[in-house]
């Protein structure tokens, strides 16, 4: 079976050793040499060009994705030529535009922040007066890590994007007591699974920290399972789902953002869980029976690695690092550092969340400096 991952960065990467455990002939379309997952890399090219990403299909079984960004006359190309894409090019649409997910999350009853399109500096300002004069601003495409969402407390907050054109999403201020997110994997036959639910740290916008399960709580991953399920099929998703959440003031949910591919909140399953994202994704998008999300120690912790001596790559500092913590798993996506960048993670598991939540942040300042 041949499985081609359009986009060469590091959540393709982390596929390739499950796929070549189940046997897979695993193939990436990347966009440059050299990138995070060269290793499988096929082809080198542009993936909103259709003639490019067509060549590239063919020859595999079914599509799947690294990110969202695969423009919608493609994948109607790829579709209308009887390729598999998974998740679908309508599940799809709803991940790439910030707007249309808060319309389908609105209509299907799903529980977000108050929000609105507005077009205009008056608009926003009406906005913010009903809300007590701050919001939370974003662009409906291309933001990640904390690029494209601002909190503003005036009306001309946002006008360099709305001199950039299109409108804006605004939503309330949540008052949230915490991020948690909820992943899960649907296969097109209808299986579902889903892995504990987990507690996230963010810093500067952007991921830093995930401790699995969530501590403390409570009825909390019942409901947030729930939802995700319920996300997953309305909105026909094949392949791993990730739910943003905030855990509300008042101890409900409230859906932040939808991610259609694993996650970087699922990469403690990697070394935490029976089955990994990664794994569970390939089972997924080839309509597999999908394993088993149980996680294989009472707390996992994963961390992410944020930059680092500038120019430097994790396996440099391998020696003093495997030395200190030989128990601490360590990823690198093969890049080299820069202030801010993602350049891999840290997991640690084991029977008690501070030991744990110690060894792994020990781990990762060796590579943080």
């Amino acid at each position: 079976m041949r499985v081609g991952v359009i986009g060469g960065g590091q959540l393709a990467r982390m596929m390739v050793p499950p796929a070549i455990a189940l046997g897979l002939d695993i193939r990436v379309l990347a966009e440059v040499e050299g990138s995070s997952a060269a290793i499988a890399a096929s082809a080198v090219g542009d993936y909103t060009d259709a003639a490019t990403v067509l060549a590239f299909a063919r020859e595999v079984d079914v599509v799947t994705f690294d990110h969202e960004h695969v423009p919608q006359d493609v994948l109607a190309a790829l579709v209308a030529e009887g390729i598999a894409v998974h998740p679908k090019p309508e599940a799809l649409a709803v991940a790439q535009d910030k707007l249309v997910m808060r319309r389908r999350l609105t209509r299907i009853g799903a529980p977000v922040p108050d929000w609105a399109e507005v077009g205009s500096a008056a608009e926003l300002g009406a906005f913010l007066e009903d809300y007590g004069g701050r919001a939370v601003v974003k662009t409906p495409r291309g933001g990640y890590d904390g690029k494209g969402v601002r909190v503003v407390e005036t009306a001309d907050g946002a006008d360099d994007w709305f001199a950039a054109g299109g409108p804006l999403l605004v939503e309330e201020l949540v008052d949230f007591r915490r991020e948690v997110s909820q992943v899960v994997a649907r296969r097109p036959s209808g299986e579902v699974r889903a892995w504990p639910l987990v507690e996230t740290v963010q810093k500067d916008g952007v991921c830093s920290e995930v401790f699995a399960p969530a501590p403390d709580a409570g009825e909390l991953p019942a409901a947030a399972a729930a939802l995700a399920v319920r996300i997953a099929e309305e909105l026909d998703v094949t392949g791993v789902l990730a739910v943003e959440l905030f855990e509300t003031a008042d101890g409900g949910l409230s859906v932040n953002e939808l991610a259609m591919r694993p996650h970087n909140t699922g990469h403690w399953t990697i070394d935490g869980a029976v089955t990994s994202q990664f794994e569970q994704h390939l089972r997924a998008v080839l309509d597999l029976p999908l394993g088993d999300t149980s996680p294989t120690a009472p707390w996992s912790v994963m961390i992410n690695v944020l930059g680092g001596p500038e120019g430097q790559t994790m396996p440099e500092r391998y020696p003093v690092a495997m030395a200190d913590r030989p128990e601490v798993k360590l990823h690198s996506y093969a890049k080299s550092s820069r202030p801010g960048r993602k350049v891999g993670h840290v997991t640690a598991i084991g029977e008690e969340l501070d030991d744990v939540l110690a060894r792994a942040r020990a781990a990762a300042a060796f590579f943080e400096g």
